[in-house]
């Protein structure tokens, strides 16, 4: 393969670019989050066991009793899947704790599994460390079994659990708060101390992030159907709303705000199957390899991170079901992305290193001009190639900066493909029918200042996974 570059406008220097910062800006863990993209959601508890998607509270603890539990699997499982860690539902809307809390009666400890003496996060995060997994905790306010719950009491009740986990179960990357918010089992609905909340996980857990409809770390994208919006912005503003049912609107969680104050980028959350916890009736529904891959493209293909529900079943592992779907998805992945048409190989003709462009972690470049509009990154093969996929990521360090940029594909000098985008961010994945070429073009249409780009790729991925 042989393929030249022209039109040049770029610097390529650690140090040559502009300093210009477009705030806000993210943080160290944010940024490093970001670049986790892809982990599984377990939901595990009571209702693996009676076949329920929300819990009564009312359940006895002895329901819970898994025959076979074993951590190890959910990690390798994961591993092979490549996903970069587990978020586990330590406790859910239901009550139940899957660690003795001490302040709780209902908990792994009243229940008969291993004699009382069982221990899910310990497991599960002995289990991450020994795999090379990062770990996180989802913690519901919402309790339907606690008698506190409903009373000004109940939030020192949550604050211990949450100070329980991170002593005794962490460091994690990720904690989840559920914005549900229903009635306990003394018929009252809580007043939650948001507040002291954010306090505490910020002085016993500072580098970890922590997720809710307004952040502060993250925000949930506006569904579960694992899809951010084509126009995706890391800015949200949160003044005047809450958490739960005071969160901004679906549609703004979904794309953001192009100039909101604070940055809390967006997690996608999605199910493996139509519920969240295991029910056997939905074995022959879980999503294909196919399905996965394109919800892959519409999460963390325009910049988010995508979060995926596996959920154990009654034994304590994760189904076949389940782990062939999973192992069919990461095969995609490998055979769509393995091969960038733009990497150094010897019969390259190039005006400059091309491992410049695709070193992420290296190397930063800059789109100069007059202005940060109608400036263009032009790429010429010697020989036409086919190509259906191309991969631009921003330098978040310096602030999301482009509004909308446009892709030309040439062969020879007909223009065979040409359409607008809107938003990059730390990832944008975009496809289109294979076309084949002898030339791209890429045009920054808008932008807040001069973007800062870190990646382009270029691909041809099997036909049938292209974006519908």
């Amino acid at each position: 393969m042989k393929y030249i570059y022209t039109s040049i406008c770029l610097v390529f220097s650690v140090c040559c670019f502009s300093q210009a910062i477009v705030s806000p800006v993210p943080n160290q863990k944010q940024l490093d989050w970001q670049q986790k993209s892809f982990y599984l959601f377990m939901h595990f508890g009571p209702n693996t066991f009676t076949d329920l998607e929300w819990g009564r509270g009312s359940e006895k603890e002895e329901v819970f009793n898994p025959t076979a539990l074993d951590c190890g699997q959910w990690c390798r499982i994961a591993k092979a899947a490549g996903a970069t860690g587990i978020v586990i539902t330590a406790k859910h809307h239901d009550g139940f704790c899957l660690w003795p809390s001490k302040y709780s009666k209902h908990t792994v400890a009243q229940s008969h599994w291993r004699n009382g003496k069982g221990d899910v996060l310990k497991e599960l995060s002995e289990a991450c460390r020994a795999y090379g997994l990062s770990m996180g905790v989802y913690l519901s306010p919402w309790d339907r079994n606690h008698p506190a719950y409903g009373t000004p009491a109940y939030n020192e009740v949550f604050i211990n659990m949450m100070k329980e986990v991170v002593q005794h179960y962490g460091p994690y990357f990720e904690f989840w708060w559920d914005g549900a918010n229903g009635e306990g089992p003394n018929g009252k609905k809580m007043i939650y101390d948001w507040h002291g909340f954010e306090s505490t996980i910020r002085q016993i857990a500072p580098n970890t992030m922590v997720f809710s409809d307004i952040g502060p770390d993250m925000r949930w994208v506006g569904n579960e159907n694992g899809m951010v919006g084509t126009t995706n912005w890391n800015l949200l503003d949160t003044a005047g709303f809450s958490r739960g049912q005071g969160a901004p609107p679906n549609d703004t969680l979904n794309q953001g705000n192009v100039n909101g104050k604070n940055w809390i980028p967006a997690e996608c959350d999605v199910s493996i199957r139509p519920g969240w916890f295991y029910h056997a009736k939905e074995d022959s529904l879980v999503k294909s390899p196919e399905k996965l891959f394109d919800i892959y493209l519409k999460s963390v293909g325009r910049g988010a991170n995508l979060i995926l529900n596996v959920p154990p079943d009654p034994r304590g592992l994760i189904s076949s079901y389940d782990s062939a779907a999973l192992m069919g998805f990461a095969k995609l992945r490998t055979e769509s992305f393995s091969n960038n048409l733009l990497e150094k190989n010897e019969n390259s003709s190039l005006m400059f290193p091309m491992n410049s462009l695709s070193d992420t972690n290296k190397i930063r470049y800059e789109i100069q001009g007059k202005d940060s509009e109608n400036q263009k990154i032009t790429i010429r093969f010697i020989d036409k190639q086919q190509v259906n996929c191309i991969q631009l990521g921003e330098d978040l360090a310096f602030g999301q900066r482009v509004k909308s940029f446009s892709v030309e594909i040439y062969s020879d000098d007909s223009l065979v493909f040409k359409n607008l985008y809107t938003t990059i961010g730390h990832q944008r994945l975009i496809t289109f029918p294979t076309k084949t070429m002898n030339r791209i073009i890429v045009m920054m249409k808008e932008a807040k200042t001069a973007p800062v780009l870190c990646c382009l790729k270029i691909f041809h991925i099997p036909d049938e996974l292209v974006e519908k």
